[in-house]
């Protein structure tokens, strides 16, 4: 699935800044980036655009006003250095309300709600099929990394830590096991042990209260074994 989204921001620096944390997310496509809130009026009634990353305090025509002028409006993410907006932006019902600097962690939690939102129509019928993520982003080090889920082999807690053990590397991240599990499908990660989360795909074998993926044997305790059989027995 493609996103189609334009940028609107009468300062270039920041239409650059979107422009480059666009360019980091696979699904979105830039179509158009535009310095003024009056030439998209025209553009938006003859593109199909599916979110806009508006300014509000733009001169001569305000991203707000922009907003009450679309009969059809796409999602909506403000880019503002101004918190007074608030309220009023969130009247007009827009997805997510982002102050400037805008870090790229907090980029992707308002893409975030976009994508978990978004709903395409697959025909005239009036189907809509929705359409998952089939990844998330961790923090890090000093960067956001994609970890896409059918890489995941397991999860293992290490102190303060998450070491997320993938088929291409081992991640580490700091985070507990309910804000990660929160991000993964629940039909196929499940927590085994107090430190370990297992992908349900990823088992070779089960014996003994133990989980065989790859060279690693993973233990099942008291505390989880219950849940886990029974999630085994609905795949």
């Amino acid at each position: 699935m493609k996103i189609n989204c334009i940028v609107i921001d009468d300062e270039f620096p920041a239409i650059e800044q979107i422009e480059e944390y666009i360019s980091r997310i696979p699904f979105l496509n830039l179509l158009k980036s535009f310095d003024n809130a009056i030439d998209p009026i025209n553009y938006l009634k003859s593109n199909q655009v599916d979110l806009i990353f508006l300014d509000i305090e733009m001169e001569g025509f305000t991203g707000l006003q922009l907003i009450k002028t679309l009969q059809h409006k796409p999602k909506i993410i403000l880019t503002t250095a101004y918190d007074k907006y608030a309220i009023e932006a969130f009247d007009l019902n827009v997805t997510d309300y982002l102050l400037k600097p805008i870090s790229f962690e907090r980029f992707i939690k308002a893409i975030d709600k976009v994508y978990d939102s978004f709903e395409i129509s697959g025909n005239n019928s009036g189907n809509e099929p929705v359409y998952k993520r089939d990844y998330f982003f961790v923090k890090t080090e000093f960067r956001m990394q994609r970890v896409d889920f059918d890489d995941i082999l397991f999860i293992e807690g290490m102190n303060e830590y998450l070491r997320i053990n993938t088929t291409k590397e081992k991640i580490m991240t700091l985070q507990n096991f309910k804000s990660l599990q929160e991000s993964l499908p629940k039909d196929n990660f499940i927590r085994v042990h107090k430190s370990y989360m297992v992908a349900i795909n990823k088992i070779e074998s089960i014996e003994k209260n133990r989980i065989k993926i790859g060279e690693k044997l993973i233990p099942i305790s008291s505390t989880y074994k219950e849940a886990f059989f029974l999630m085994l027995n609905k795949n």
